[in-house]
């Protein structure tokens, strides 16, 4: 028998829920079109796609001949589809009854746009646990792909995987394909003549092995310098002409393979996403600890072969790294838990979406890539939380007032609201708010985010900016690369002792010579199911410098009413942090008025006294926020920024807008009341 390869060539299609448009669109003019219409003229060249939901229904509105090109490609036997959860949620993190009903409709869709029923699922960031087996399974998925690492932490020999293996969980069977990371690095970065003669040298004369790549089709035209690379300059044309012409390369579908193949054998795979991943996991001293292991390991030469042993965190380590990840989740968790609790006669398909929508992976994590710290990828999971719960209290109203420790912190949080209005104020410490929710408007006014070490945040104070790039022919991977999208200066990186919320009180007094502020702590009153407001009083060392001061949250239509009952000596001032996420950020769609005048953006800094009243608008929201009190402030307003990394290089977004109130105890009238109202433009 002569040496032949199978060639499985995949590609993964994804946009986070809630990007924007003219991103989607900007996607695929360099990177969906031209990659679809290549691959339709040449039909021998099979190949395999998955396109997550939310930004298939997005294409076929918007595209439908681009879609209807896919569609012929699937008919005649060229393309085959994989399916998945229809937002792209990582499976393991959402609940078994929300898996299924996700990977269910992603395939009903496909099978109703294209007429083929998928048999093989992508998986999320390639994360594989386990618990997710007998969902697939019960979705008539046959087989999944993960990276070859995965297999290598599990004790494979390298040598041996170029095919599929079994697995199975509770005596439910799934078939894996293992992706060759070293096609991952080449394709498309390396010359296509290199690529082929390397797959050339993969072929066997005996059982056909497999060449395994799935990997992002954002990668061909998306990512820097690919899109003059693969179609410009004709990466993509030359590959696949390359393969056609060779005599031992066999490009196929995984389900032509699954079907005319044996499986390897059977195998057990740990928890694990692939190598980056399980660095991106930890937090910032693990991470460098992680790092210079791999490094040393590298400059003995050893990596290739302890790279699996040398293991970094689990995917789920987001939710403990960030709390806002976890408050996020935790929050869909419990409304995945009050929607599926309904009766089926009350369930609306309104509601199901957006419970899918809220469990969207992109804004739950951080790494190269992950929307974490992308305001507006978290926008869209609230926007979805809140909607959902809104459609819920119609149907099942709940208790004004309640009291549950939802994050798992160890402390209650409580839960305030009426139709309009929700918030949610932490029961221990600060007594700040840490979700202010407008029904009306579809948004949570405190979805910011606390600045935190990162562990990339070295590589910026040490201003390591030269672009990587690669020996000899080829484009720069951006995995490898140390880029700055933006300037970077050393306060740029400094991080937050405390949640970045609403409603941080501190206490500032002259002390040694100079003006010291002190964080405000505060115990609660007690809380009832019926209670309409909520009360903290200050910790008894404030009493003992003659400080009294009590804290109270009330709500009334569109409006958040918070009171301060403060006495104190004269020369005390109190002041209230409030840190505002408006979907404008530092654009031109967001404003802020004092006393009639229009002082500016959100994103600059602006100071005024004798203050009483203040409005932002915000066109992007589709509303505004009306700040009033009846006892006039010193009003200090700036942008939050934070240094993130991303394949563009280090980037600064604004997170929100922190407001700095303050009174002198002097001038003080009891008590002190600050209005919030909601309302459209």
């Amino acid at each position: 028998m002569s040496k032949q390869i199978a060639l499985l060539l995949g590609v993964h299609a994804h946009q986070p829920v809630g990007n924007f448009n003219e991103v989607i669109d900007d996607a695929h003019l360099r990177c969906y079109q031209p990659f679809l219409r290549m691959m339709n003229r040449f039909p021998r060249f099979h190949f395999s796609i998955h396109i997550s939901g939310w930004l298939l229904a997005n294409l076929q509105r918007k595209f439908p001949d681009d879609m209807n090109l896919l569609r012929a490609m699937v008919l005649r036997g060229q393309a085959e589809l994989f399916t998945a959860g229809y937002t792209e949620p990582v499976l393991a993190s959402i609940p078994v009854r929300d898996r299924i009903g996700q990977v269910n409709l992603m395939s009903e869709r496909l099978e109703q746009a294209f007429a083929q029923r998928p048999q093989g699922a992508w998986l999320t960031e390639r994360v594989w646990d386990s618990t997710v087996v007998p969902s697939l399974v019960a979705c008539g998925v046959k087989y999944v792909t993960v990276d070859d690492y995965h297999f290598l932490c599990a004790g494979q020999d390298a040598a041996v995987l170029n095919g599929y293996f079994s697995t199975e969980e509770d005596g439910r069977r799934l078939d894996i394909y293992p992706i060759s990371e070293a096609l991952r690095y080449r394709i498309p970065f390396s010359p296509a003549r290199e690529v082929v003669g390397y797959l050339e040298e993969l072929a066997s004369a005996d059982e056909m092995p497999a060449a395994i790549y799935f990997d992002d089709i954002e990668k061909f035209g998306i990512w820097p310098e690919t899109y003059d690379w693969v179609y410009q300059r004709g990466w993509l044309e030359q590959f696949i002409q390359g393969v056609l012409d060779s005599p031992v390369i066999r490009p196929m579908r995984y389900s032509d393979y699954h079907q005319h193949s044996r499986t390897r054998g059977v195998v057990y795979l740990p928890t694990t996403s692939y190598v980056e991943m399980n660095e991106w996991t930890l937090p910032a001293q693990p991470a460098r600890v992680f790092s210079d292991l791999v490094n040393r390991s590298r400059q003995d030469g050893l990596y290739a072969s302890q790279k699996a042993f040398i293991r970094g965190g689990i995917w789920r380590n987001f939710l403990s790294r960030y709390p806002e990840s976890n408050w996020m989740h935790k929050r869909m968790v419990s409304l995945s838990n009050r929607f599926n609790q309904l009766t089926e006669t009350r369930k609306t398909a309104e509601m199901r979406d957006h419970l899918y929508e809220a469990q969207a992976n992109d804004a739950y994590w951080h790494g190269l890539f992950g929307g974490l710290y992308l305001p507006h990828l978290r926008r869209a999971i609230y926007h979805a939380l809140v909607r959902l719960e809104f459609l819920l209290d119609t149907v099942n109203p709940r208790s004004p007032c309640s009291a549950i420790d939802l994050d798992l912190d160890g402390y209650e949080e409580y839960f305030l609201h009426d139709e309009s209005v929700q918030i949610v104020v932490r029961s221990q410490g600060l007594a700040d708010v840490l979700e202010l929710d407008s029904y009306r408007l579809n948004h949570n006014f405190a979805d910011t985010l606390r600045r935190q070490e990162e562990h990339y945040h070295g590589k910026a104070q040490a201003s390591l900016a030269s672009e990587n790039k690669p020996a000899g022919d080829g484009i720069a991977n951006p995995h490898e690369q140390v880029s700055f999208k933006h300037d970077i200066q050393p306060q740029d990186l400094l991080t937050d002792e405390w949640p970045r919320s609403l409603f941080i009180d501190r206490l500032v007094m002259p002390e040694q010579g100079r003006t010291a502020a002190t964080l405000i702590r505060y115990v609660p009153t007690g809380v009832d199911t019926d209670a309409t407001s909520l009360v903290f009083n200050a910790l008894p060392p404030l009493q003992e410098a003659g400080i009294d001061l009590t804290k109270t949250y009330r709500i009334a239509p569109q409006t958040l009413i918070v009171s301060y009952d403060f006495h104190a000596p004269p020369q005390a001032d109190l002041e209230v942090e409030i840190n505002l996420a408006m979907p404008s950020c530092d654009g031109p769609a967001g404003c802020l008025e004092v006393a009639g005048e229009i002082l500016g953006g959100f994103g600059q800094t602006h100071e005024r006294r004798d203050v009483l009243q203040w409005v932002l608008r915000d066109e992007v929201l589709g509303g505004r926020v009306l700040f009033s009190m009846n006892q006039p402030c010193h009003f200090q307003a700036a942008p939050l920024m934070s240094v993130s990394q991303s394949e563009a290089g280090f980037e600064k977004i604004m997170q929100a807008m922190t407001l700095h109130l303050s009174w002198s105890a002097s001038a003080l009238i009891r008590p002190l009341e600050i209005r919030m109202t909601f309302s459209p433009l």
